[in-house]
C-alpha cells in the first residue's frame, strides 16, 4: 500500500487562465510554452477549453509532448453535453455540416447530435489514452439541470457512449442533494460506476451552491474535488467566470481541503 497522499494529484482548471498569464508565468514566456512551464509544478490539469471547442487529436499530442510521464489531463466535456445553451458555431464544422446546422443556430441537444459530439471528442480522447495520460472525462452540468425539469436517467446515453473511460458529474443544481433525491443519484452513480464530484464552496443556500458538507465517494477508483472559492457576493452576481471564482484561499482554508 503506498503511503498517505502519494495518490493525490493536485491541478487547476485550465493551465492558461488570465492569472497565470499575469502573474505566476515567466513574463513573455510563449504561449506555447505554458503547459511545460505548468507541468513542473502540478501532476495534473482540467482542460477547460473543451467546454467551449472539441479538441483535435494533433493538439493532444502537443499537450503529451509538453508533459512528463505520470501527468494526467481530466477533460471537461463540451458545454452541449452538459446541458448549457450553445451556438452551434462552437461545434466542429464538419459536424454541423452533417447535421445541416447553421453556424447561429441553437445546438438543441437530442441523441444524435450527442452521438456526434462524443465521436468528435474520441480521437483526441484515444491520443491522451494510448499515453496513459487521461484522467477523466467531466460532465460540469448546467443549474438548469433541476430535478423538477429533469430526470436523472438522461443521462444514461451518455454513460453509454463514455464506456470507455471514466466519467465524473458535477451536478450544479442543488435541489438534487435534498435527501429524497441524493441517495437517488448516488445509487445511479454508483450502478454506472460514474465519479461524483464533491466541491467547496461558499456558504449559502441559493439553489446554484452544491453544499460543502457533502462528501460522496461513487467509485472506489477515483474521488473528486474542486473549489469553487468561497466568496458567496462574487459567485452569484459575478459577470464572468473569472469574476465569479476569484477568490485566495487562506492557509487555514487549504489544510481545511486538506482534511477533506
Amino acid at each position: 500500500m503506498g503511503k498517505p497522499g502519494e495518490n493525490i494529484s493536485v491541478g487547476t482548471a485550465s493551465w492558461s487562465d488570465p492569472g497565470f498569464v499575469e502573474y505566476w508565468y515567466p513574463p513573455k514566456l510563449a504561449a506555447g510554452d505554458r503547459l511545460g512551464w505548468y507541468a513542473q509544478f502540478f501532476r495534473a490539469v482540467e482542460v477547460n477549453s473543451s467546454f467551449y471547442a472539441v479538441p483535435d487529436a494533433i493538439m493532444a499530442k502537443r499537450w503529451c509532448e509538453s508533459t512528463p510521464d505520470g501527468f494526467t489531463f481530466d477533460v471537461k466535456l463540451h458545454q452541449v453535453l452538459s446541458r448549457h445553451s450553445a451556438k452551434a458555431k462552437l461545434l466542429p464544422p464538419g459536424l454541423r455540416r452533417r447535421l445541416g446546422l447553421d453556424p447561429e443556430d441553437s445546438a438543441t441537444l437530442n441523441p444524435e447530435l450527442e452521438e456526434e459530439v462524443m465521436e468528435a471528442f474520441r480521437p483526441a480522447l484515444e491520443v491522451l489514452k494510448r499515453a496513459g495520460k487521461l484522467g477523466t472525462l467531466l460532465l460540469q452540468l448546467s443549474p438548469a439541470f433541476s430535478p423538477q425539469q429533469h430526470k436523472i436517467e438522461e443521462l444514461d446515453r451518455l454513460f453509454e457512449l463514455t464506456s470507455d473511460y471514466s466519467l465524473a458529474v458535477e451536478f450544479r443544481n442543488r435541489h438534487w442533494t435534498e435527501p429524497s433525491r441524493l441517495e437517488e443519484i448516488i445509487s445511479y452513480l454508483r450502478s454506472r460506476r460514474g465519479v461524483f464530484v464533491n466541491v467547496d464552496t461558499p456558504s449559502a443556500d441559493h439553489f446554484t451552491i452544491m453544499p460543502a458538507t457533502l462528501n460522496a465517494v461513487t467509485n472506489p477508483e477515483l474521488a473528486y474535488l474542486r473549489l469553487h472559492g468561497r466568496d458567496a457576493k462574487a459567485y452569484l452576481t459575478g459577470k464572468t467566470v473569472a469574476r465569479r471564482f476569484n477568490y485566495d484561499y487562506s492557509p487555514a482554508e487549504i489544510s481545511e481541503v486538506a482534511e477533506r
